[in-house]
């Protein structure tokens, strides 16, 4: 940052010089000027009024005694010291200007050795008595040398803005030589450039140094006018620097608190670094200042040039880092307003402490505007966005690359951590991954929304691997959900929600790589991290935008990727519990499923609310364990459980596609709708009422993590429903084949003599046979045509599945697929299928009546054929009749329909359909 300073004759840089010898303070004497500049210098540095100084000054011993000797005589026996010209001297000075008199030397305090200097700081060893007029010339104190043996440091004073007299003072200075006036304003611009005062070079008239806001965009200063015009222009091209760097070291102080974060503080720990080199170089130029008799103002100007570039582009960078909270504290509420009413005090809340907290939640949730301080992953990316602007710029490009590399320490522990370990330390909410602490694996067991894997780890931007968008909560919405808005006029994203853009293309393999290694190590593993992964970087900075680094977040994806699918499908056995999933709930071999309906079939036929679920699961137990049956092998038998849905197969997926029609934009349905125990009017009793045990019964499975992450209840609900839908099927083609059986005993095969019974009769067993062949044909259709094919397909993918993520994708994919080819989520295709099926369970219902009023016909033909018994025979069988004719037309038109339009794979269907439907 600085270019190091050729040294002078006899001089040796850098210059360190000795500590002045202290006088007494009881020999010490301040005049009226001398004690407002110390007292107004005070005030600057301790940033409070200067009353405050003089009153402590009057409580203290020593500060009295000030007070009295400024006010005392010795102010009153000189006094033509404040009027007397302040001229630096030096002995190069001495060598181009005849002095009358000389003085002793002493070693001159540098001015990069304090921050703060009063002043009216006594004058160097330099000091050089110019011509003066006689009205100017200092009168020196008659015992000055008597009290510390030597001529008086400083012999003259000129005050320059506190004098009555300004035009006197102007014409004072213009008669001050020019060699004169260069050496004075190098000692005060050798003081301003560090941020203090000078004599000639003031504070402007309209700057506060105590004003944030101000000090945030550099102090701005004041040249005294009577400067000759040739060294003016020297001068205002120096003052930048000093602007630039008073506005970087207020940015140092009110960024050092801890809620700026640790990416913050490692900046402005590079910063410091570079304005360390800045005060070497002041320090340097002081020292050639004091030794050298070529020293100009030109001279301090060519080695402070290349640092005002320097400067000027750290100013820019901390006045971009601020951030816009200026208007946020105009909508908050009174001081008493806490947001409970008044007692959060007594709480032992805080009103303050709670309010505070309250809208950096809410600015962290995006509910209102700011988005808090500049920290984390947008301090990186307004470092990237500024490199980039500036990118033919050199001095800039390697600026910026440094400060980089000291800002993006702490973001590269917490990522190289993350991606290597799994555990996630992020206090000041820097990094680009979020958790949500409340979301627990417990949460599996119930969770429609698979929270757990969607949301306990996400990132901050919102964006997901199937979407770029911001996240959107669905279904039970989390704490975690909200994305904050961008920062007033820009589309960046506030704090850690902002990912720098070199990590960009890598910020789905990061958020992976540790949500997987985090999985394992909810399983108890301890997780091992190869070489590559796990190596110690020592005490040296990690380059965090270069190929290496890339490569290395590329292998712990990698591995962490690799270990959880080795975790799943091997240790876990993922496949083998699939296929026993398939087995159970898609019934490819279903002979313990009819074994079971054998077994309870009278406790079936009971309501819902009614059945027994120990009996049923003790029924269940010994259907799947009967040696005779293909599930008795089943290494997962144990794990089926029967439960009982509330609400019909129909009605609930009615209700979700209303809710959601159909597909969510994510490919999903939303299974949450719907599965309450809420009423919807009058007839929602009614129908929990009659809903019986086979309409409600369903099979549940039972996983441990992380297993629960793949068969999650999300997954085994789309299970669950394909399997009712199969039952309902199955149980239709059952009570339809026990009509045929029934319908073959000689009652209903034997010639009764009746034209008109024949006849009747007959229309029953083609209504029936319809329907049979229906029910078979669409079972036929689901289980050959969709569920084994998509099975198949699912198998290959699996064998070939590289990642977690695709292995869960993959897994729903195929769920969704068989539920839109089975026409469960399709609202039409699904409310004409409805009423066809209830039509069909209705007429097999109504088989007694029809036994009935066959076996009165036997017992009284003439009585049974008279025509209003008849035609009451014929109205109930008309009604099924025009029920399923009508449904099954509308039934194949909307399949035709679909198709052609939407799905392909209903084509099969229309085929087999034809078959069945009647023409009319």
């Amino acid at each position: 940052m600085s270019s190091r300073v050729p040294s002078g004759s006899g001089s040796t840089i850098p210059f360190t010089p000795k500590p002045r010898k202290r006088t007494s303070s009881s020999r010490f004497s301040l005049n009226d000027r001398e004690l407002n500049q110390f007292v107004g210098t005070l005030a600057s540095v301790r940033r409070v009024k200067p009353n405050a100084i003089l009153e402590e000054l009057e409580q203290s011993g020593e500060g009295s005694g000030l007070l009295a000797r400024a006010d005392g005589p010795s102010s009153r026996e000189r006094p033509s010291s404040s009027s007397a010209a302040q001229k630096p001297s030096s002995s190069r000075i001495s060598d181009r200007i005849p002095s009358s008199s000389s003085s002793a030397q002493a070693p001159r305090p540098s001015s990069s050795s304090s921050r703060h200097r009063d002043v009216s700081r006594p004058s160097s060893s330099r000091t050089v008595h110019a011509p003066l007029p006689s009205s100017t010339r200092p009168t020196p104190e008659p015992d000055s040398r008597k009290r510390n043996g030597k001529l008086p440091e400083r012999v003259a004073e000129l005050s320059l803005a506190d004098g009555p007299n300004g035009e006197e003072e102007s014409r004072l200075l213009e008669d001050v030589p020019i060699e004169i006036q260069e050496a004075w304003i190098c000692e005060d611009l050798l003081f301003v450039l560090q941020g203090v005062e000078g004599s000639l070079i003031r504070y402007d008239d309209d700057y506060d140094p105590l004003d944030g806001e101000q000090a945030s965009k550099g102090a701005r200063w004041k040249v005294d006018p009577s400067l000759d015009p040739s060294l003016l222009s020297l001068v205002e091209r120096l003052l930048p620097l000093a602007t630039y760097f008073t506005a970087v070291e207020a940015s140092m102080e009110s960024h050092n608190s801890p809620e700026y974060g640790m990416v913050t503080h490692a900046l402005s720990s590079g910063i410091r670094a570079m304005l360390k080199e800045y005060r070497v170089l002041t320090a340097q130029l002081e020292s050639l200042f004091l030794s050298s008799p070529t020293f100009t103002l030109q001279t301090l100007y060519f080695h402070l040039h290349p640092t005002l570039h320097t400067m000027s582009l750290l100013a820019g960078l901390c006045l971009s880092l601020e951030s816009e909270e200026s208007g946020q504290d105009i909508s908050d509420a009174s001081d008493d307003d806490d947001g409970l009413g008044g007692m959060a005090e007594e709480l032992g809340l805080g009103g303050a402490g709670l309010k505070g907290l309250m809208q950096s939640l809410k600015a962290q949730e995006g509910l209102v505007g700011g988005g808090g301080p500049v920290l984390g992953g947008e301090v990186l990316g307004i470092i990237c966005e500024r490199e980039a602007t500036m990118s033919g710029d050199p001095t800039a490009s390697t600026l910026h690359s440094t400060l980089l590399l000291h800002a993006s320490q702490p973001y590269c522990k917490m990522l190289v951590r993350w991606i290597s370990t799994g555990y996630l330390s992020d206090p000041f909410d820097e990094f680009m991954v979020k958790e949500s602490g409340h979301i627990t694996k417990g949460v599996l067991e119930s969770d429609y929304t698979d929270e757990y894997w969607e949301r306990r780890y996400t990132l901050r931007d919102g964006s997901s691997l199937t979407s770029t968008k911001v996240a959107s909560g669905k279904g039970t919405p989390s704490l975690g959900a909200g994305v904050p808005p961008p920062r007033t006029g820009t589309t960046r994203l506030p704090g850690g929600a902002c990912i720098p853009g070199f990590l960009q293309p890598w910020k789905h393999k990061i958020l992976l790589a540790g949500k997987y290694l985090n999985v394992i190590r909810e399983c108890g593993i301890e997780v091992k991290k190869p070489n590559e992964v796990g190596e110690e970087e020592g005490d040296g900075m990690v380059v965090i935008n270069e190929p290496k680094f890339y490569k290395r977040i590329e292998d712990a994806y990698i591995y962490a990727n690799k270990t959880l699918l080795k975790l799943m499908v091997e240790e876990q056995e993922l496949i083998p519990h699939l296929r026993s999933m398939k087995h159970f709930f898609f019934l490819d071999q279903s002979d313990f499923l009819t074994n079971f309906l054998d077994l309870a079939g009278s406790e079936l036929r009971k309501p819902a609310k009614a059945t027994s679920l120990v009996k049923l699961q003790s029924l269940l137990d010994l259907a799947v364990r009967n040696p005779a049956s293909s599930s008795s092998n089943d290494p997962y038998k144990d794990d089926l459980k029967v439960v009982m849905q509330s609400q019909g197969l129909y009605e609930w997926l009615l209700k979700i596609v209303s809710k959601t029609g159909g597909l969510t934009e994510d490919g999903e349905l939303d299974f949450a709708v719907g599965d309450g125990h809420d009423d919807e009017g009058g007839r929602r009793p009614e129908k929990e009422r009659t809903l019986l045990a086979i309409d409600a019964l369903a099979f549940d499975y039972s996983v441990k993590f992380p297993l629960s992450l793949v068969i999650s209840r999300k997954t085994i609900t789309r299970y669950q429903l394909i399997f009712r839908f199969l039952l309902h099927l199955h149980h239709l083609e059952s009570a339809l084949s026990s009509m045929w059986l029934e319908q073959k005993t000689p009652s209903w095969r034997s010639h009764c003599g009746n034209e008109d019974m024949e006849k009747w009769k007959s229309r029953i067993f083609s209504l029936r046979s319809r329907m049979l062949s229906f029910v078979r044909q669409v079972l036929a259709f689901a289980t050959g045509e969709v569920l084994e094919p998509n099975w198949r397909a699912l198998e290959a993918k699996l064998t070939k599945v590289q990642t977690v993520d695709q292995l869960l994708k993959d897994h729903v994919d195929f769920l969704d697929t068989c539920l839109k080819q089975c026409m469960l989520t399709t609202s039409k295709l699904l409310s004409i299928y409805a009423k066809l099926m209830t039509t069909i369970s209705v007429f097999v219902s109504y088989q007694s009546s029809l036994n009935t009023a066959l076996n009165k016909f036997l017992a009284d033909p003439i009585s049974e054929s008279e025509p209003t018994k008849a035609n009451s025979r014929w109205t109930a069988l008309n009604k099924f009749e025009i029920n399923f004719n009508h449904h099954t037309k509308l039934h194949l038109d909307a399949v035709t329909y679909n198709a052609g339009s939407e799905n392909v794979a209903l084509l099969a269907l229309v085929t087999r359909l034809h078959q069945t439907t009647l023409r009319i």
